[in-house]
């Protein structure tokens, strides 16, 4: 599947952390690092993109030029399996302003329902990085991504551990203007619209419950 505004990364670590992710015998502590595995390989992809200002500073021997980032970056992680996104997100990105939007999603329905938003301030001129581990129907990360604009957020990045071609077709055509990174396009969504194969429920595994 292929739209403009996705990229589908790709990296041996990925591969190798994504099969331990996959496997229903996978320990808890097993999955807690892979995903952050998966998490950091992600994140390295998306700040390819980040704009870098022009530094000068001193060594033990010298003076030297450098660059740092000139982004201010926002990371939303959707509750709450984006939370386990947001530790490597904190890892990498030490400094890293931080939203939460709660969705939680209808068994029954498939349909997500919003039970809590809390944004920085002046989004018009950050970066914001939506973290959600899995892409099913997008219902969640249409809706996150509507709410972000309506703060006034220009500039989104989605970022995915696996996705389904219904919820990437969704976000893509509601969202040209967003670009949605993920480390696997799954096969489809199945009756319940779990991700097939996919890996499970990605909160419960990660938090036990």
């Amino acid at each position: 599947m292929s739209a403009a505004n996705l990229r589908v990364v790709e990296h041996p670590l990925l591969e190798h952390s994504l099969t331990i992710l996959r496997d229903q015998n996978t320990s808890r502590a097993d999955f807690r690092h892979h995903a952050g595995v998966v998490s950091k390989v992600l994140l390295i992809d998306v700040t390819r993109e980040a704009a870098l200002a022009d530094v000068r500073v001193t060594t033990p021997l010298a003076e030297t030029a450098g660059q740092q980032f000139a982004d201010r970056i926002v990371v939303v992680p959707v509750l709450r399996a984006g939370l386990a996104m947001l530790m490597a997100a904190q890892d990498l990105l030490i400094d890293v302003s931080v939203g939460f939007m709660g969705l939680e999603r209808d068994e029954e329905t498939a349909v997500a329902r919003e039970y809590y938003r809390n944004m920085p301030d002046d989004l018009a001129s950050q970066w914001v990085i939506v973290l959600d581990p899995m892409l099913a129907t997008g219902g969640s990360l249409d809706g996150t991504v509507c709410a972000l604009k309506d703060k006034g957020a220009q500039r989104i990045t989605l970022l995915c551990i696996v996705s389904a071609p219904e919820g990437i077709q969704r976000v893509t055509e509601n969202h040209p203007d967003v670009t949605l990174i993920t480390a696997a396009v799954d096969e489809r969504l199945d009756a319940n619209k779990f991700i097939v194969p996919g890996l499970g429920d990605f909160g419960d595994r990660y938090f036990g419950t």
